[in-house]
């Protein structure tokens, strides 16, 4: 992690945002976008212009799967789900912002 340009840090950050979101569930973008920001209370937020371009990443990579399908209100949506690859995506990158987060609470009540 020491050597992470912040771009990386950023991308890291969202990808396991929408890891964590779709490990629950299957859904699309704009239910990414509202999960994140309901399970945060507000303090993360998803912007359109990061998210949809890291979601075609992502299903380019293997890491989900995406399928068109109507969302609840009829719309038509591309809805996304984990990949056995994304899942073990996931298990990584909790395991890496839990230690980063660790570090820096470390560093906070000593500093």
């Amino acid at each position: 992690m020491a050597n992470m340009r912040p771009a990386d840090t950023l991308q890291g950050a969202l990808e396991l945002l929408i890891l964590k979101s779709l490990a629950h569930r299957p859904n699309h973008g704009f239910g990414i976008t509202l999960h994140v920001q309901t399970v945060s209370d507000g303090l993360l937020r998803v912007e359109e212009g990061s998210l949809y371009p890291a979601l075609h990443r992502m299903e380019k990579q293997k890491l989900l799967r995406g399928e068109w399908r109507k969302t609840e209100n009829g719309r038509r949506a591309r809805w996304y789900s984990l990949t056995a690859a994304g899942r073990k995506r996931l298990a990584e990158a909790e395991d890496r912002w839990t230690s980063l987060a660790e570090g820096v609470r470390r560093l906070l009540r000593f500093a």
